[in-house]
């Protein structure tokens, strides 16, 4: 067999049994010679029973210290690649032949790169260039300097007990809201959240129930877990709870604080009724409390969860009213529900980082998250009043916008129009992606002459100039039918 099979004209570099040692590298000599025979070995270049040179004659070769090939011999006999007997050479050991992988497919052709998007209409992205970056980042700074010893340890699937109290005087002061610190328990965003509650909800023959339209995550956690679902229809009030009526139901997901995507706000009478439901027919309800802290008009909006604690299981995050990478977010949870919580989450990942969550607790506790709030609200308040005045210059009485005054996005409804992936295709073509209504709906074709437009990462600039680019697209008549209004 021949094994001279590398060679190099690299300075410091001695081809040998199929290893090449490059002096002066971050890996070790020994690691280097382990790492070339395994290769060998398993790629069978090296069979079973062969036998080995000597630990002093593969040095001499080498040209390299006898303890070196001794210390990657070990390793190869740890890891159980080779056998040895006193007296005897070390041999490859047996059974460690891989077969070889398939030659990989050849890549697929080179596409034309994609026209640049110039106006991101995208949904729940907040504007981070008006983060209080250098306040976060003392604040992160400060948690590291106080953080006791105590604190480094596992802290429990609850989540660090500073930050849900200070979370609990948030909800109180922003929404109304009076929460026990110790139902709160602190998750990975509200996605994580979904998981659990749907893991722990769901009961045989019950299928869940859930908005349609919706965010496609909840239906992404629903069919990874193969949970049946059915949808509720959704108008300008919110979900239709009426077509609940003699469901048999796991639980029921609403955002009903700010409908997503079309908007709504769910009136008390159908708050009342579901509630009854819940009750009556032993269901839960996921309360997940989708961007409602921006409302630019009137009071906020009060949760389900304060009809009936005992019922509602409540979703919130920081991703849009702080940023999307810090990744916190929180439940309030019936107490019949916390302990199979803390079993699922503690052999899901236990805990969120600590340093992360005494920031954020420091953040709330010093009013920072109240005052950036506060800005926000004001310059994404503007933001929709621009919108609204270019879309009302672009379309006319033709636009009618869907939703209460609040949030990251608006639903734009075009009657006589629709929507489909020809039209989509078209605005991103011309620069514009925007999504449509239809997109979030587990029903064909419903909501197909709406849009969904998302402002609050846009400039006052990428708003007019992208309304009036999908103006020309829609005047076009890409895949929309009966435009003759516009």
């Amino acid at each position: 067999m021949n094994l001279f099979l590398y060679t190099s004209k690299l300075k410091g570099v001695v081809p040998v049994w199929g290893i090449v040692l490059q002096q002066g590298s971050e890996v070790s000599l020994a690691r280097q010679i382990f790492a070339a025979l395994k290769t060998s070995i398993l790629t069978g270049q090296l069979p079973a029973g062969e036998a080995l040179p000597s630990t002093r004659a593969l040095a001499k070769e080498l040209g390299i210290c006898r303890n070196t090939v001794i210390e990657a011999y070990d390793m190869l006999w740890a890891e159980g690649f080779l056998v040895r007997h006193q007296g005897a050479p070390s041999r490859v050991a047996k059974g460690l032949h891989l077969n070889q992988a398939p030659t990989a497919a050849p890549p697929p052709p080179a596409q034309p790169a994609p026209s640049p998007i110039l106006w991101d209409f995208k949904t729940g992205q907040p504007d981070l260039s008006l983060f209080p970056l250098a306040a976060w980042n003392k604040t992160v700074a400060e948690a590291a300097r106080t953080l006791q010893t105590d604190a480094l340890c596992y802290s429990g699937p609850q989540g660090y007990a500073p930050l849900r109290e200070e979370i609990a005087h948030w909800l109180l002061r922003s929404k109304i809201m009076v929460v026990d610190p110790q139902d709160i328990f602190i998750t990975s965003g509200a996605t994580q959240a979904l998981y659990l509650l749907v893991t722990i909800l769901h009961r045989q023959g019950r299928a869940f129930a859930l908005e349609s339209p919706s965010h496609p995550a909840v239906r992404t956690v629903l069919a990874d877990g193969n949970y049946p679902f059915y949808p509720v229809p959704v108008d300008q009030a919110g979900a239709d709870i009426a077509t609940l009526q003699n469901k048999a139901v796991s639980a029921v997901y609403i955002t009903p604080s700010h409908q997503f995507p079309l908007g709504g706000i769910l009136p008390a009478a159908r708050r009342a009724t579901l509630v009854r439901m819940a009750t009556e027919n032993d269901f839960y309800i996921i309360e997940d409390d989708y961007d409602s802290e921006f409302r630019y008009s009137g009071s906020p909006i009060s949760p389900v969860y304060a009809m009936c604690p005992a019922r509602v299981a409540y979703v919130g995050s920081f991703s849009k009213t702080l940023f999307p990478a810090l990744r916190l977010g929180f439940a309030v949870l019936p107490k019949a529900l916390q302990e199979a919580w803390r079993h699922y989450r503690t052999f899901m990942d236990v805990q969120n980082p600590v340093l992360e969550q005494a920031a954020l607790a420091a953040f709330l506790q010093q009013r920072k998250m109240d005052r950036h709030v506060q800005k926000m609200r004001r310059a994404y308040g503007e933001k929709r009043a621009l919108l609204l005045g270019a879309l009302q210059n672009e379309f006319g009485a033709a636009a009618q916008p869907w939703g209460d005054a609040s949030g990251l996005h608006l639903a734009l409804q075009l009657p006589g129009a629709h929507f489909g992936p020809r039209f989509t295709a078209a605005c991103r073509a011309a620069g514009v992606r925007v999504a449509t209504v239809a997109q979030y709906c587990p029903v064909p074709n419903e909501h197909g002459d709406k849009l969904l437009l998302g402002y609050g990462h846009l400039t006052p600039d990428q708003i007019t100039n992208g309304v009036a680019a999908l103006h020309r697209v829609i005047a076009k008549g890409a895949d929309v039918v009966t435009l003759s209004a516009l």
